[in-house]
């Protein structure tokens, strides 16, 4: 290669260290060769005097001049005029003590391109022997885009470092691997109250509560981020000066490009007034719950308190039925109008959300319900995407540690419930829980009550009665039989049917059965079947709401309820209309049944006991009493004779009777004359036993002195030694017990109730006379 001539842009004699390179390279072999062109970096190798001798393909690429332009020309070319005049002193320097100076050294170093133009460059300098020359190798890389991107991060880092710096409202820091402070930004020294020279280097838990420590949530929050990739929190955390503000708490790992822990970004919200509100509307929606005693009104209160708190199209409580084990759905106001499905629909606790909520008493959501319902009962889920809804929510109701059931809402539209929601909503599921617990405590002491003023007002009115045997009285075996049957079948909870004529103390029968049974401590509770209109009767016996029919202006408890654990007596039972005895027997048999107006089904445990003076099983052939009701109502049947066929006993009874009134008359009777009872064993006695007993008190009444002075012109048959028998002797029977009421009807001039009724001189009640009257066909025109 011919040397140069000299340049006066050169700062070095292009006549020093002039060497033939290309042909040491040529003869240095073809291997150095291709290892020459092929670098990705511009390779440059100049004499000693810094006169460039050989230049590789990458230069031409990066500086723009050929290699015939540059060979020749003294390296100086490609330095930036402002540091040429440097540069040659520290190339000769170089030459004067050659050494490796390797690339990265971090020095700001530029070349020139032919052009003119600049670029950041990184260079390597090496010195090279060859033969006995000495030359120098410089490998150019150009770092443009390197600089670019390194000021492009500078950039960003400090952008990213002015924001964190710049908010106020966010705790943003990081931690070590274990979790020690190793920055801290403006934002968290407002929130937490400490200053970066305070905090940096202390560990993070000495922002949480004690009782947080105890359960190793830091470690165990730091643990999930690592695992996970993030770990969110909401939950009470220290300041500096010890006072607690609600934190939103977000951590996430970072991590080195090989994936290697190197520490936790933390970012930290204060959400005390959020909390404060939050707890403010559920203190609202507690106050608008609890004072909402009665369950119809707290349906309202609770549809009107969940729209404050969120937004739904769909909503219902299932509350736990104990007597069915299943769930039953209180449909609740909804925005859309339309129910879930109607009330008292019963739901199992297997196989729907509901039931899981209720059972593992944890949060059920579905906010995917068509592609997540694959675990549940397909027909409970297809109620709710029939109605649209796409997204739904069941929360458990838990009081005291008892679930009570489940609150559901629904909207129609996807993924509309976060864990937030749930949270909040979770804790208005609790103050539900807390309103339905007092409710029904509520309902219970009420219903407590009333049943306790239904069963004073009851026993009131059984003092007062007129008809009160205080014992059984007779030694007739006609008696001693029904008693034997008392005693068989009282120990036992089985059902009796009394059969008997008006007047022979079936209900007496019916008492001590009772009295001898294990529920004696309970109450007797008795229905007059015949004495209460057919209208009213289903309401006396199984209760009524307020609201069930024109009238019930208050609740009402029934015979059957209030017989609850006791024994219920239902009297003249053949007078039950026909088409309230299928719930009767319901009742009887499945041993629950539901008021008037009212869907909540109550449980009773009764012991059944029923008397009739009529044939049943030809009011069955004739179907004015259902086969079914009778054949269960006839476990036990107990047949009281009359008192014309046990004579026997008269004597005892009238003694018995006539002792007991004169006593309460304050009277001293010490003589009945033989006639006078002779008479009142000849007579038939149509109205039996009570016939008996009233007719003896008009006799206490009407003696004056020690001698018994019974009026027997009332006693007007034939004077017989022995009870008629047998169908004519009934029939005639039959044709003088009318002909004996229609006479006192006539000396009451068909007055039938009050004190000079023929009701009271006949010794029975208005109603049984009455009854009497129709079996008997009496009517206006006999009398």
């Amino acid at each position: 290669m011919p040397a140069p001539e000299a340049n006066p842009n050169n700062p070095i004699p292009a006549s020093e260290g002039d060497i033939d390179f290309a042909h040491a390279i040529e003869s240095s072999g073809v291997l150095f060769q291709e290892l020459f062109e092929s670098s990705p970096d511009a390779l440059v190798v100049t004499g000693a005097g810094g006169v460039i001798l050989e230049v590789n393909g990458q230069f031409e690429k990066v500086f723009g001049y050929s290699r015939s332009e540059i060979a020749g020309q003294n390296v100086g070319i490609l330095v930036p005029e402002r540091f040429r005049s440097s540069h040659a002193a520290h190339l000769r320097n170089y030459f004067a003590e050659p050494r490796l100076r390797p690339m990265g050294q971090g020095l700001e170093l530029y070349a020139r391109r032919k052009d003119g133009t600049e670029f950041p460059a990184d260079i390597m300098l090496n010195s090279l022997h060859m033969g006995a020359e000495q030359v120098g190798l410089a490998v150019v890389r150009d770092i443009t885009a390197r600089k670019q991107a390194q000021e492009a991060l500078q950039l960003s880092e400090e952008r990213l470092r002015a924001m964190v710096e710049s908010v106020k409202d966010y705790a943003i820091f990081t931690l070590d691997p274990q979790g020690y402070v190793t920055s801290w930004n403006p934002g968290a020294e407002r929130i937490k109250g400490y200053r970066a020279g305070e905090i940096i280097g202390q560990h993070f838990s000495k922002f949480y509560l004690q009782e947080d420590l105890d359960r190793g949530k830091p470690d165990y929050e730091l643990k999930v981020a690592a695992a996970t990739g993030r770990f969110e929190d909401e939950g009470w955390r220290l300041r500096k000066d010890g006072s607690r503000f609600w934190a939103n708490v977000i951590i996430s790992p970072l991590r080195d490009s090989a994936g290697n822990l190197r520490g936790f970004s933390k970012v930290t919200r204060d959400f005390t007034e959020r909390k404060q509100a939050e707890e403010a509307l559920l203190l609202q929606v507690t106050n608008t719950l609890v004072t909402n005693l009665d369950i119809g009104r707290l349906m309202a209160a609770v549809s009107a308190s969940i729209r404050q708190v969120a937004s739904y199209d769909y909503a219902g409580l299932a509350l736990f039925d104990s007597s069915t084990g299943q769930l039953r759905i209180h449909a609740l106001e909804s925005p859309s109008g339309r129910k879930q499905s109607p009330d008292g629909t019963p739901i199992a606790l297997s196989g729907s959300p509901a039931g899981q909520a209720f059972n593992t008493r944890e949060p059920v959501v579905l906010n995917h319900i068509r592609q997540e319902a694959d675990n549940f009962d397909a027909e409970h889920i297809k109620r709710l995407t029939d109605l649209g809804v796409s997204s739904a929510c069941w929360l458990p109701l838990i009081n005291r540690g008892r679930p009570l059931g489940t609150l559901m809402l629904g909207k129609l539209v996807e993924s509309a419930f976060t864990d937030k929601d749930v949270r909040l909503l979770s804790h208005v599921a609790g103050q539900i829980a807390i309103a339905i617990d007092n409710a029904e405590t509520y309902r219970q002491v009420i219903e407590a009550r009333e049943r306790l003023r239904e069963e004073k007002a009851y026993l009131e009115e059984e003092l007062r009665t007129e008809y009160d045997f205080e014992e059984i009285v007779g030694e007739s075996n006609a008696l001693k039989r029904v008693l034997k049957q008392i005693e068989t079948v009282a120990p036992t909870d089985a059902t009796v049917l009394i059969l008997g004529e008006t007047g022979t103390g079936k209900e007496l029968v019916a008492r001590a059965i009772h009295s001898l049974s294990s529920r004696r401590d309970r109450t007797f509770v008795k229905l007059n079947c015949a004495a209460i209109p057919s209208g009213l009767l289903e309401s006396e016996l199984f209760g009524h709401e307020k609201g069930a029919f024109t009238g019930a202006i208050s609740q009402k408890i029934g015979r059957l309820e209030l017989a609850h654990r006791g024994t219920l007596f239902l009297d003249e039972v053949g007078d039950i209309p026909l088409e309230l005895q299928p719930k009767l027997l319901r009742a009887l048999q499945e041993k629950e049944f539901e008021r008037l107006g009212s869907t909540r089904t109550i449980p009773v445990d009764v012991r059944l006991i029923a008397a009739t003076n009529r044939d049943l099983a030809a009011m069955v052939q004739a179907r004015e009493f259902r086969s079914d009701l009778f054949y269960r109502l006839k476990v036990f049947p107990i047949e009281v004779p009359p008192l014309r066929t046990r004579a026997d006993d008269i004597p005892i009874l009238v003694h018995h009777f006539v002792s007991r009134h004169a006593r309460r008359m304050n009277k001293v009777i010490e003589t009945i004359p033989p006639e006078t009872m002779r008479a009142l064993e000849r007579w038939s006695w149509p109205g039996n036993i009570r016939e008996l007993e009233n007719l003896l008190e008009r006799a206490v009444i009407l003696s004056n002195g020690p001698v018994l002075r019974v009026p027997l012109a009332e006693l007007t048959l034939p004077e017989s030694p022995e009870p008629a028998q047998g169908p004519e002797a009934l029939a005639s029977l039959e044709a003088t017990e009318r002909e004996h009421i229609i006479k006192v009807l006539r000396e009451t001039k068909g007055v039938i109730a009050g004190r000079d009724g023929a009701a009271a001189r006949l010794g029975l009640k208005r109603t049984t006379l009455n009854s009497k009257m129709r079996k008997l066909k009496i009517s206006r025109h006999d009398i």
